[in-house]
């Protein structure tokens, strides 16, 4: 009985207190204590998500907004005194909830507008005029050497989900949201593009495609009847990346042999998901 109450207690146990008995050796720094809980993981004392995440956690404190921030000229915007019918279209392809809105240029922004905000416009029995000013949300702005770690405490406590990051001369570089800093600990957040863990392609309309990045080029040329190079790079991501010359960041996109590659999930490690467009002559290529 008491074997077999010993035996039972182990598994017991938080992850908690697992990296309690795994800490008991005191690591005298950071690099130190990631061995320590990668070592940990290796024996299953561990889960490898919640290493993960520890990881993840470890390494906010030492990354400023500009190295997670989209930048200014991927930044996609609305402009303040576009009709809602030249809104609309931008709001529907983009597939985003926020946009910055501007005056003259991407120096001025006015304020940020929600798409939920535009449904009451949309309605067919609706006669209401519209104007962007009655709906704007005042813009928050950031300086691009904020700590992500002092970003996410202030986007928790004032319930803000996106960012205006600016220089030191005030001028706006790029813009960050709450799922970029909270992607630097968690990994990959899913979203409507996101595919299953064994699909590693996904049809999301007739001319869009999620593909992970670590789909094969084989495969990739097999489901599109395309004809990537793979000399260089053994799956999509790398073949982009070797494209871009460096990582790129969430919105970054290149065109390679007839398709266009967007980059959707990406973080300061690796790429995750990306969408995929045939460009025009090769729609009809792609497998149903």
């Amino acid at each position: 009985m008491n074997d077999e109450l010993q035996t039972s207690q182990p598994s017991s146990r938080t992850w908690l207190e697992k990296i309690g008995q795994v800490l008991a050796g005191e690591p005298r720094d950071r690099h130190e204590l990631i061995e320590i809980l990668r070592d940990a993981a290796e024996r299953r004392l561990l889960d490898l998500n919640a290493l993960g995440m520890i990881e993840g956690i470890l390494q906010v404190p030492e990354l400023r907004v500009r190295d997670i921030m989209i930048p200014r000229s991927h930044m996609i915007v609305i402009e303040q005194n576009m009709p809602l019918d030249q809104i609309l279209p931008t709001v529907i392809t983009t597939i985003h909830s926020r946009f910055p809105v501007i005056g003259e240029n991407k120096d001025e922004v006015v304020g940020i507008l929600l798409a939920k905000d535009l449904l009451a416009y949309t309605c067919n029995n609706t006669s209401k005029p519209f104007n962007i000013r009655e709906v704007l949300r005042p813009a928050i702005f950031v300086p691009e050497s904020k700590r992500l770690d002092v970003l996410l405490q202030e986007f928790r406590r004032n319930r803000n989900h996106m960012a205006i990051v600016v220089d030191e001369y005030g001028g706006v570089t790029g813009l960050v949201t709450i799922e970029d800093v909270l992607e630097q600990i968690v990994g990959e957040i899913e979203d409507e593009y996101d595919t299953d863990d064994d699909q590693l392609i996904k049809k999301y309309n007739e001319n869009t495609y999620a593909v992970k990045a670590l789909t094969p080029i084989g495969d990739f040329n097999e489901y599109f009847n395309a004809h990537l190079e793979d000399k260089e790079a053994d799956t999509i991501g790398g073949l982009i990346i070797r494209e871009f010359g460096h990582l790129p960041k969430r919105t970054e996109f290149v065109e390679i042999n007839g398709y266009r590659f967007k980059v959707l999930r990406a973080d300061s490690r690796r790429l995750h998901l990306l969408q995929v467009i045939p460009l025009k002559g090769e729609t009809r290529k792609a497998k149903n």
